[in-house]
């Protein structure tokens, strides 16, 4: 029995595309830089991965403090344009000390554009969990950024018929890549699981260890331990994630749209994608 036949589904506005993710090779180059105070967070990831003299990144963002910070949590649309929206807009007072945080660093019109999920804690408040809003958060210390660039791909803002969203897509840049250690950009299409669809587009490129970084959303989850997931949309943080002799283990985190915040390593075959998944997969030996 194949995933489509017991998985939750979600119907989203516009046509079923016929191919279930994107993948593009790059080059990948381990990161290292600093954020100054002062600088969004979008500018100062944007600028940081580009001095690496990447296209595209993966980054964590750990132990660090951003004020002003806005962010939104997952909600239902309030209208039949698409399947899932986003809350209003979060500002704790005096910002947040972020406890982990994921981002994609890619494009939008030419211009740096950054996807983040994440948790977080305002100074005396309980922890939260949802989209953060990189144009609009600020760095309010030196912030020490490490993660994964990449040469010859990046993730590109584009609309989706499908869902109706602006949403990145992983391509191929053209730029001439070095010898160094390849990676792979992925995006991954709804109502697919996300562990067996990892695991195939590793087993399609001959990939049976890696590395998988990355953000998305998931319709419902289950975990090996712990109470289900019911939402229908949510934000995930992959807070460790493996590939091991081609089985994907995804250790996550995820909040859901009343708030709670669900963590553990997510069941194989029971996880279906809600709107988009961003991952970055580096190969190891």
């Amino acid at each position: 029995m194949s995933d489509a036949d017991t998985l939750r589904t979600i119907r989203h506005p516009g046509p079923v595309a016929p191919v279930r993710h994107a993948k593009a090779v790059g080059e990948a180059v381990e990161l290292d830089f600093t954020i100054e105070p002062g600088k969004a967070m979008e500018t100062g990831l944007g600028e940081g991965v580009a001095a690496a003299g990447c296209e595209s990144a993966y980054v964590d963002i750990r132990s660090a403090r951003i004020a002003p910070f806005r962010y939104v949590m997952p909600a239902g649309s309030p209208g039949p344009s698409h399947a899932a929206w986003y809350s209003e807009t979060y500002a704790p007072e005096g910002g947040v000390k972020v406890e982990a945080a994921g981002a994609i660093v890619g494009r939008r019109d030419g211009a740096p554009f950054v996807h983040c999920h994440g948790i977080w804690r305002a100074d005396g408040g309980p922890r939260a969990m949802g989209h953060m809003l990189p144009p609009e958060s600020f760095a309010a210390e030196p912030l020490r950024i490490a993660g994964v660039g990449l040469r010859g791909a990046v993730f590109e803002s584009r609309h989706d018929e499908e869902t109706n969203f602006r949403l990145f897509a992983s391509e191929a840049t053209g730029s001439n890549r070095q010898s160094g250690r390849p990676a792979l950009a992925v995006t991954l299409r709804p109502n697919q699981d996300v562990s067996h669809a990892i695991e195939a587009i590793c087993a399609e490129a001959g990939i049976a260890n890696a590395r998988i970084l990355g953000i998305g959303s998931l319709n419902g989850a289950r975990f090996e331990a712990g109470p289900p997931m019911e939402s229908y949309a949510s934000e995930l943080l992959i807070r460790e994630g493996r590939l091991e002799a081609g089985r994907a283990r995804l250790e996550v985190a995820v909040v859901a749209m009343d708030g709670t915040i669900y963590e553990g390593v997510l069941v194989p075959g029971e996880n279906p994608v809600c709107v988009t998944f961003e991952l970055m997969i580096v190969p190891q030996a």
